[in-house]
């Protein structure tokens, strides 16, 4: 191989935090290397990990294997003992410009391990970045780490506590992505609700919000990654209902459809209050659509209790689902609960994806007819307003570029448009 090549596993605060690491790579004069970004939210995610390190050592011989990531904040003696792999970064020394710069002056065949105590870190610096490399939106991190100790979850043992980047430092860093030409900014972060809690007079996150949409009248489109049902404040809510620079697509944290399940998976929510929020939003915003993380298979949950799970992606009226399977993380409470058999959880997986599918595909149809509008992205695919995804019929306008859309059809769970206006076009040019 020649050149930097960054593999990305996880979140979208990964694929924010992939892109920093390409740059301090590429500054620091490292070449010929392959950086693995792990993901530790569920054994499949570290399967995966390990399968990709295996890979590239194969395709890429002389290459530089590099590991980084949650999975090698929690496992960093794993990825040291495979022989692949060269160097091991933690989740704090990934984002070092000054590790990189030692690994890039490292003899070739020396290794390096530079994994610490990610959970003593207390603060979180604002990373600016002016773009991403061959992305139509941008993600802008501005929360890392969790202080909650949800029983099935890993994640906080691998980030560390909540940190929040300060609102100037925030609207600095979406202003250079506007710059650079970005029509849409994502903000992401482990925990996105819990954003402004360390911080003085302790802002919520609907105060961010509101800053970057008055203080950037030029930010046309603003999304929102995954949200904690327990943590909407009055003005995030009330800037949701009411400001369409802000995309009407929210993603929730949900997890379970079951009370007692989700008491024991500690999360701070009901199941009542995921229904309520989900009403109280569309009705002062009936465009609004939503998603879901759910999990299948907890311990000790019970056909009635994912009956309830089941249900709930109905009566909350979930669009998106994101569905796990439980995957037991030692170390974690949930593990030690009694478990479902592995073949049950797969079988309420598939069963939680039907029915995701199923609205998916009634929400696709009930947009035919309709003009709506939509981020063109690659090969003349996007998403809309909503995030259903479209493809383009006819010539494809350019990549970041936000256009209105008749919507034709419904092909192969996606969108079947074109650009509003271009079949009148059409016919006067024939």
């Amino acid at each position: 191989m020649s050149g930097l090549e960054v593999v990305t596993f996880g979140c979208r605060l990964n694929a924010f935090e992939s892109e920093l690491i390409r740059r301090h790579a590429r500054a620091a004069g490292l070449e010929k290397a392959v950086i693995v970004h792990s993901c530790a939210v569920t054994a499949e995610a570290e399967r995966q990990v390990r399968q990709a390190i295996r890979r590239a050592r194969r395709e890429n011989p002389e290459a530089r294997i590099i590991v980084t990531g949650c999975s090698a904040q929690l496992a960093a003696e794993r990825y040291r003992a495979m022989p692949e792999v060269d160097h091991v970064l933690g989740n704090a020394e990934k984002l070092d410009p000054a590790i990189w710069r030692a690994l890039a002056r490292l003899p070739a065949g020396e290794r390096r391990i530079e994994v610490g105590d990610v959970t003593a870190v207390r603060e979180t610096a604002a990373h600016l970045l002016d773009g991403f490399d061959g992305r139509s939106r941008a993600f802008l991190e501005v929360q890392q780490g969790c202080d909650h100790r949800c029983t099935f979850c890993i994640i906080p043992f691998a980030r560390g506590p909540a940190r929040s980047v300060p609102v100037p430092a925030v609207i600095e860093g979406a202003r250079r992505l506007l710059e650079a030409g970005f029509p849409e900014i994502v903000l992401t972060g482990v925990d996105l609700t819990s954003w402004g809690r360390d911080l003085e007079g302790s802002p919520r996150l609907g105060r961010l919000v509101g800053a970057l949409l008055d203080g950037l009248p030029e930010l046309g489109r603003l999304r929102l990654s995954s949200l904690d049902p327990a943590e909407f404040d009055p003005e995030l809510e009330e800037r949701i209902a009411s400001e369409p620079r802000l995309m009407p697509h929210l993603h929730l944290s949900v997890q379970s459809g079951d009370d007692l399940i989700l008491k024991r998976m500690k999360r701070r929510h009901d199941r009542a209050a995921v229904i309520g929020l989900c009403e109280r939003l569309r009705a002062k915003r009936p465009e609004l659509v939503f998603g879901a993380d759910l999990i299948a298979g907890f311990p000790t949950e019970d056909e009635d209790m994912f009956a309830r799970t089941l249900a709930l992606v109905e009566e909350a009226g979930l669009t998106f689902l994101h569905v796990f399977p439980y995957s037991p993380r030692p170390g974690t409470p949930a593990a030690r609960m009694p478990q479902v058999p592995v073949p049950l959880r797969k079988e309420r997986a598939a069963r939680l994806r039907a029915a995701g599918a199923r609205r998916l595909d009634g929400f696709l149809r009930s947009q035919i007819g309709r003009r709506v509008r939509g981020l063109v992205e690659r090969g003349g695919r996007g998403h809309t307003d909503q995030y259903a995804p479209f493809r383009l019929s006819g010539e494809a306008p350019p990549p970041a570029t936000v256009h209105e859309l008749e919507v034709l059809g419904v092909e192969e769970g996606a969108l079947r448009v074109r650009i509003a206006g271009r079949a009148a076009e059409e016919a006067e040019a024939a």
